[in-house]
């Protein structure tokens, strides 16, 4: 029979920390934490397979649950001392969820459960603390009613509001017993009137009610668009974890906490965190109590409670080593004793996760394998993001707390839904709200950053962005947000929808309008971890580069050479696209020729120029590729002021515009069909790349070898007639220079075609590239530049995983490749085979490239240090 529920506490578990994906993260923590001996509240967790079971039969459970359940309840009265649903000894539950990986606040968790209007006596005589009993049966109410009877909060937030304004108090912490009394009434009657039927006030009843709401919540919106951002699987599901209370709101002994081994922005190691006396968790991630720091300062908890103090730094030192890796932690202190209710890997900022993983090797917590492992490439892509130049004018409006470090300038929007609309349409959007609740989830990955007036640095707002890598200042109390007219003040100042905002989320500082940003510098432990990246990896990772600028960036990023500099890009500049509209125009052979002799110098200096950048590493040239009309004017008045310029009718010039007009371009002339029927186009181009290639050999010393790339070749012939051009050119031009050097003529892979005849069209081809761009849209069928109208939806309905254009399709495109990759090498043994699509930049595409044996891939120059991550992880989990 299986076993769904797992017993821990009294020193006694049935789980351990390795049972993630059956028991979910936070009751896996239980568990070890309780066989390691650390102060856990006993519980007991139902498993992720119950949650598939539930949203898979009509939201019902398998038939031996409850009687698991009671059972294990037994156990839990036991450990405690205590008795569920007993009048006068109450043993009081929290219902939280638990997936595999941490999910923050994307869930439901219901608090102080079991309380009715005779247990909360009992609770009030037993504890000899009335206040403390009805301000939990208040809360449990308000938690209860929104989480599982979907009542709205805002009903109860009203009567509490109202209830201290009435005794002129500002805090919750200043209401009477008498007054929470008052409160509980107004509480039943509110939900009496929103749902016609009393609050339920049977313990068991109202378990079952939260388990079954936790097992629910998987399923929300927020959840959904969390696991879509964070890319985890639907089917994992999520664990309920059943557990005592123990609680932080008895009196001036107790507190709530939450906090990190280390901080969580920069990596620094040091305790870090906060807490809030008499209160309960809700009340520190929520962000409507500002809550207190850890350590230094006079309301810190290493001055106000020093011995509780002393014994969280104990647990968290042990709990680091344990499972080698920064913790977040959340405890209760009840009466001066420390209880903890959750550890697990803290999210942190990328320069955080880079610095953790360097100071983890040199304290010996670490290999430097197990380091590598530990950084993940979306870590990398955030330490890339630009930060605010240092030099440019700023006016500071406002002072946060800084609780995701980066910069982010953005039009101001008051509502998640707004911040994700206007970014669809290509707005960059600042999100700014009171405080973000889980329900925001869409719009803070929608926004560029995050401003919240209330929450510290471990609010709901600070912990998300820190894990998105989005830039934010939270608790920042002196902006003064008005929803109904869409704008806050903040001193003088009021900034209202769709203003300008900038964010420096590494200070805190709110400032006004745009301030310019900078690339960061990327020294220290950035360099030394890169270094151990090296060391593991096989696949070599070039770029994507069309101009010395992005060859120069790429190199310093570690580039180890130009998987593809595209050619067509050259002839866009102001100062030769005359040139090659003149050739585009041309009546003859003669008149093209004549034309291109004006490009042929221009072309000459761009290719000596990037292999100057790329010196001693090997550079791809793609032959032009666009079809002919991209280059020519479109609307009608671009076409008369054209012909104007270069001095022919009107008339002509619009004829010959209708005349490369094609039905699809993007299958039709373009290509090496281009180079086929007008040769003399590809003649010019192997021209310039030879002669750049041989001056700098013979005037610099340069050993260059030039890669020569023949685009969109479907037949073998295609590539042996351009092979044969390609070689004659090459042989002119060492001959007129005098100079030997070596070339290779390779081709594209990127139509079906060309991968199911992989091995004819190897015999002609000194390497192929992957083109997994425009692989993708011809095997599936898919237009790139009008997909977006209908890709989201097929994800959103899963039929398809994610969208094949960000990475690659590894059963239909995936197969292609690896079906042309074993045809090339069944005849060219050292064929060398690379991958220069979007792809080459993305780290599940790059681990699929490492496994089919690839030499390379490319990628643009600031996903560098990604696909070198990448490539390192994907060989370390293939030796594991």
């Amino acid at each position: 029979m299986t076993k769904f529920v797992y017993f821990f506490g009294a020193n006694k578990t049935e789980g351990t920390g390795k049972m993630k994906e059956l028991l979910g993260g936070k009751g896996a923590g239980l568990a070890e934490m309780t066989s390691l001996g650390i102060p856990v509240p006993a519980g007991f967790t139902i498993t992720t397979e119950v949650c598939t079971y539930f949203n898979e039969n009509k939201n019902t459970y398998p038939t031996t649950l409850e009687d698991e359940v009671s059972k294990v309840l037994k156990l839990l009265e036991e450990a405690m001392g205590t008795k569920f649903g007993d009048a006068s000894n109450p043993l009081l539950l929290s219902v939280r969820s638990g997936a595999r990986v941490s999910m923050p606040g994307m869930m439901d968790t219901v608090l102080n459960l079991g309380l009715n209007d005779e247990t909360v006596e009992g609770l009030a005589k037993k504890t000899g603390n009335p206040r403390f009993a009805y301000d939990s049966y208040r809360r449990f109410i308000q938690m209860f009613s929104d989480v599982v009877l979907d009542v709205d909060h805002a009903h109860f937030e009203k009567i509490l509001e109202n209830k201290k304004a009435s005794k002129n108090i500002h805090l919750d912490t200043d209401l009477t017993s008498d007054d929470l009394k008052d409160i509980v009434v107004q509480y039943k009657e509110a939900v009496k009137k929103a749902l016609g039927k009393d609050f339920p006030s049977d313990p068991k009843h109202q378990l079952w009610e939260s388990i079954t709401a936790v097992f629910r919540s998987w399923n929300t919106r927020r959840a959904v668009d969390y696991r879509k951002i964070n890319q985890i699987p639907d089917n994992w599901g999520t664990a309920v974890n059943v557990q005592a209370m123990v609680f932080g709101n008895m009196g001036n002994d107790c507190a709530t906490g939450v906090a990190f081994t280390r901080d969580p922005s920069t990596g620094e190691k040091k305790f870090f965190g906060e807490y809030l006396v008499n209160a309960q968790g809700e009340d520190v991630v929520a962000g409507i109590r500002t809550p207190l720091p850890m350590s230094d300062g006079s309301e810190s908890l290493e001055k106000i409670m020093p011995p509780a103090y002393k014994t969280l730094l104990e647990i968290q030192d042990l709990l680091e080593r344990h499972y080698k890796d920064m913790q977040d932690i959340e405890f209760t202190i009840q009466n001066n004793k420390v209880w903890m209710l959750q550890t697990r890997s803290g999210k942190r900022t990328g320069t955080a996760a880079v610095r953790i993983a360097v100071e983890m090797v040199k304290e010996g917590i670490l290999t430097q394998k197990e380091a590598v492992m530990r950084v993940s490439p979306s870590h990398l892509d955030q330490i890339l993001h630009p930060t605010l130049d240092p030099k440019a004018k700023k006016e500071v409006l406002a002072k946060g707390l800084p609780a995701s470090p980066g910069a982010a300038v953005g039009r101001v929007v008051f509502s998640a839904d707004e911040a994700q609309e206007w970014a669809e349409r290509g707005e960059k959007v600042i999100l700014v709200r009171q405080e973000t609740s889980p329900e925001d989830i869409h719009g803070m990955h929608a926004a560029e950053g995050v401003l919240t007036a209330r929450g510290g640095m471990t609010s709901h707002a600070a912990v998300v962005a820190r894990g998105m890598g989005k830039c934010c200042v939270s608790g920042c109390g002196d902006i003064l947000i008005d929803h109904e007219k869409e704008l806050f003040r903040v001193g003088e100042h009021t900034i209202k929808k769709g203003e300008w905002l900038t964010l420096d989320g590494t200070l805190g500082e709110v400032l006004d309008g745009k301030v310019p940003t900078v690339q960061p510098e990327l020294t220290g432990d950035f360099g030394e971890f890169m270094k151990w990246v090296d060391q593991y990896r096989r696949l070599k990772v070039r770029t994507n580069a069309d101009t010395p600028h992005d060859s120069k960036i790429a190199r310093q990023f570690g580039a180890e050479g130009i998987g593809l500099c595209r050619t067509e890009h050259m002839f866009f500049e102001p100062d030769r696209i005359d040139a090659v509209r003149e050739m585009i125009l041309a009546n003859n052979r003669s008149e093209r020729e004549k034309a291109l002799t004006k490009i042929l110098p221009m072309q000459k200096g761009d290719f000596k120029s990037i292999f100057r950048e790329m010196k001693g590493f090997p550079v791809t040239i793609r032959l032009l590729d666009p079809p002919l009309h991209e280059f020519l004017p479109h609307t009608d008045e671009e076409i008369k002021e054209l012909a104007k310029k270069i001095g022919v009718s009107h008339e002509k010039l619009k004829a010959k515009t209708d005349s490369l007009h094609e039905m699809n371009p993007m299958l039709g002339h373009r290509g090496c069909r281009l180079g086929i029927t007008f040769p003399e186009i590809y003649q010019m181009q192997v021209r310039a790349i030879m002669e750049a290639a041989c001056e700098l050999a013979k005037d610099e010393d340069f050993k260059i070898i030039p890669e020569i790339m023949i685009p969109l070749v479907g037949h073998v012939n295609e590539l042996k007639r351009m092979r044969d051009d390609t070689e004659q050119v090459c042989k002119q031009v060492i001959e007129e220079k005098k100079c030997s050097i070596e070339y290779l003529i390779g081709t594209m892979i990127e139509l079906p075609r060309a991968a199911l005849t992989a091995d004819q069209i190897g015999k002609q081809a000194d390497f192929f590239s992957f083109g997994t761009n425009d692989l993708t849209q011809t095997t599936f069928g898919f237009s790139r530049d009008d997909a977006g109208k209908f890709l989201p939806f097929y994800v959103d309905k899963g039929i398809l995983p994610c969208d094949p254009f960000t990475s690659l399709d590894q059963d239909g495109v995936g197969a292609l490749v690896k079906m042309g990759f074993e045809k090339g090498r069944s005849v060219k043994e050292k064929l060398k085979v690379g991958i220069c699509g979007e792809h080459g930049g993305d780290p599940a595409s790059i681990e699929f490239c490492h496994k089919t044996g690839l030499d390379y891939v490319s990628c643009s120059p600031y996903r560098v240090p990604i696909a070198r991550l990448a490539a390192a992880q994907a060989t370390l989990k293939q030796n594991a």
